[in-house]
């Protein structure tokens, strides 16, 4: 059969369910390419990906007998600017498929060195601005060895929800320490199921920067005694552990401002993640917010907000007199 596959999204991330489904016509004797509507000809099957609702659909004809969509890009929709999850829309991959080893080819560039996965599924959290709890279940379970996915890459990207709600996190974690890589926990770590315990297998870990999120404003009580835990056992220099702040869901500008402000008291890089990002007009507050606190040498040397804003728009007036 001639396969041929699409990404959506095009980012500078690979689609792992694309490297497994290549992987697995490979192993049936199938030609896989990237397809290209003037390139490639007829396909005997086309897979679709998209991971992003945002993301523009692909506006060209696909010459194929057999078209699959599939990602949380199609089954979860923007609706009057929110995002909505449709069961009904949603794909798994086949077992055989699923736990495959990917075929990192496709994407030579992006995986040199480096493997793609997720050792668990799942979250018990049920945010609602996540749809993790209702599409992957709201109990952390495990899905897969490390080895699975890797071999001897000096790097591993995992992509779980919250391992560190799993069962079976002392295992899991002892997995990726014997596998003496650099550990990217590219998801995030849920700081609220810290103990000293998770801590101190944590820094026994080689880890480049470590990421968790304080994303609910009311979870206050929980995240900062939860930091400073976190803090006693860790082995790389402070700055080089980021905590993601969730802005313009369901928190005002000073509360938003006094999680960036704690966390960069305790020793925490803050990175802002702005919901709805793409339906905010220019220049929106929320937009100045995330390029002063994520550009971290202007975060830096502009310790205020406020200073920022007043800077920023003195620039602008410059601009405007020129």
């Amino acid at each position: 059969m001639k396969i041929g596959l699409i990404d959506v999204d095009s980012h500078n991330f690979p689609n792992i369910p694309l490297m497994k489904i290549s992987a697995w016509h490979k192993a049936k004797g199938d030609t896989v390419e990237w397809y290209s509507p003037l390139l490639s000809g007829h396909m005997d099957k086309v897979y679709v990906s998209k991971i992003f609702s945002f993301t523009p659909d692909v506006d060209y004809p696909i010459d194929a007998d057999e078209i699959e969509f599939g990602g949380s890009g199609y089954c979860i929709e923007l609706e009057n600017g929110k995002e909505v999850y449709r069961k009904e829309k949603d794909k798994n991959l086949p077992y055989e498929i699923e736990h495959i080893y990917p075929d990192y080819s496709i994407y030579p560039e992006l995986t040199k060195n480096r493997a793609y996965g997720r050792l668990t599924l799942g979250c018990p959290r049920q945010c609602s601005f996540c749809h993790t709890g209702v599409k992957d279940g709201i109990c952390s379970h495990k899905v897969a060895d490390v080895t699975e996915f890797w071999k001897d890459q000096k790097e591993i990207c995992l992509i779980d929800q919250n391992i560190l709600a799993c069962r079976e996190w002392k295992d899991l974690l002892l997995q990726l320490k014997g596998t003496n890589a650099y550990i990217d926990f590219n998801g995030g770590l849920d700081i609220r199921m810290m103990t000293d315990e998770k801590a101190i297998l944590l820094n026994q870990l080689k880890v480049k920067e470590w990421h968790f999120a304080w994303d609910r404003y009311e979870d206050k009580p929980y995240i900062i005694p939860k930091l400073e835990l976190f803090s006693k056992y860790n082995k790389l220099r402070p700055r080089s552990t980021m905590c993601y702040v969730l802005v313009n869901y369901n928190t005002t500008l000073e509360q938003d401002l006094e999680r960036i402000y704690t966390l960069r008291d305790l020793g925490y890089w803050a990175y802002v993640m702005v919901y709805n990002k793409n339906n905010l007009p220019k220049g929106h507050v929320m937009h100045k917010l995330q390029r002063w606190v994520n550009n971290r040498i202007v975060f830096g040397k502009c310790l205020r907000f406020e200073d920022y804003s007043r800077k920023q728009i003195e620039a602008e007036d410059i601009k405007l007199m020129l």
